[in-house]
C-alpha cells in the first residue's frame, strides 16, 4: 500500500465516521433497520491486507463510534468480529485463480453479484453480534434476527449507493 492509498483510506474512514455519527445516528427505518455505513470502510480495505492490522483498525473504528453512540463497546466488539471473519470469508468466496493483488473488494472493481455475496454475510454477522449483545435477554430471538436481517440489507443497499456515487470506476483497457 503506497502513501496515496493510505491517505485515501484515511479520508474514507473519516468521512464515513462523520456521516455515521452526524447523519445516521438517529436513523432507524421503521424502528427495525439501522444503518452502519462505517462498515464500508472495513469492507473496502485491500484484499491482501493482513488480519491483525485490520482487526486493530476495526476495533479502533468501532470504539470511536461507541464513544459517540454511548454503546459501551458494542460497535467495537462487532466490528472486530467482522474484521476477523473477513479473511476467512474472502478465502471461502475466492475465484478459482485467486484474487489479483491490486484488487480492492469494492463494487466498481468486483461487480455487484460478488460484492453482495461478500458484504451481506459479513454485515449480517456484525448485526447479529451487535443486536445479540444489545438486547441480551430482552429482545427475544425473533426481534434480534429481524433487526439483524433488515439492518444488514439496509446497510448493504446504502453501501452500494455510496460506492456508485463516490467511488471511482475501474477503467477498461
Amino acid at each position: 500500500m503506497n502513501f496515496r492509498n493510505l491517505i485515501n483510506y484515511f479520508f474514507l474512514v473519516i468521512c464515513l465516521c462523520l456521516v455515521q455519527i452526524l447523519l445516521l445516528k438517529n436513523l432507524a427505518l421503521f424502528g427495525v433497520a439501522f444503518c452502519f455505513i462505517y462498515l464500508l470502510a472495513i469492507l473496502s480495505f485491500p484484499i491482501n491486507m493482513r488480519s491483525f492490522p485490520l482487526i486493530l483498525i476495526s476495533f479502533g473504528l468501532g470504539l470511536l463510534i461507541d464513544v459517540f453512540y454511548d454503546t459501551l463497546g458494542l460497535h467495537a466488539a462487532a466490528a472486530t468480529l467482522l474484521a476477523f471473519l473477513r479473511a476467512y470469508w474472502l478465502k471461502t468466496i475466492s475465484p478459482n485463480g485467486g484474487y489479483d493483488d491490486a484488487n480492492n473488494p469494492t463494487l466498481p472493481e468486483m461487480g455487484i453479484g460478488w460484492y453482495i455475496s461478500y458484504s451481506l454475510p459479513l454485515v449480517f454477522a456484525f448485526s447479529l453480534m451487535f443486536f445479540i449483545a444489545d438486547q441480551w435477554g430482552t429482545g427475544g430471538l425473533f426481534g434480534v434476527l429481524n433487526k439483524s436481517l433488515f439492518s444488514s440489507i439496509f446497510t448493504v443497499i446504502l453501501a452500494i449507493i455510496a460506492q456508485l456515487l463516490f467511488f471511482k470506476r475501474r477503467r477498461g483497457i
